[in-house]
């Protein structure tokens, strides 16, 4: 795969994120997909993945913007600078008391390609910015 095709493979991983479309993504990532997720757990596979979305967006309600995609030359690697604009809609465990928040941070995604798929995607943002923006930091 060439970084025009992981570009947009990326791209279009983005874009259902966008859409809430959480089957869509899931089918972009490999059966043993690897997801770090920001200062929690490490993931691995689809179906924990897709669990992942589904019970997050009964918390969040997030689109992203000022979308920049970046590959190395191999394609085998990819970033991804965002802006997640948001509203905290229910109260997640272990976070503030949600009531409906509005909270706007950049994030960093960074994405490794295994055979034509997404097999690892890391995501980093400010946690402390998060919790200041919904009123506990």
């Amino acid at each position: 795969m060439g970084a025009e095709q992981t570009r947009r493979l990326v791209k279009n991983y983005l874009d259902r994120f966008n859409a809430s479309d959480w089957d869509g993504m899931a089918a972009l990532v490999g059966e043993e997909v690897v997801h770090d997720i920001n200062q929690g757990e490490r993931q691995i596979g689809r179906e924990a993945f897709h669990r992942f979305l589904v019970e997050n967006s009964r918390y969040y309600d997030e689109k992203l913007g000022d979308i920049v995609v970046m590959t190395d030359e191999s394609g085998l690697r990819a970033a991804a600078e965002v802006t997640v604009r948001g509203r905290y809609i229910a109260t997640a465990p272990g976070q503030p008391e949600a009531s409906d928040q509005s909270y706007s941070l950049g994030a960093g995604l960074f994405f490794e390609i295994d055979d034509g798929a997404i097999g690892r995607v890391t995501t980093c943002y400010n946690m402390a910015d998060w919790q200041r923006q919904v009123g506990d930091g």
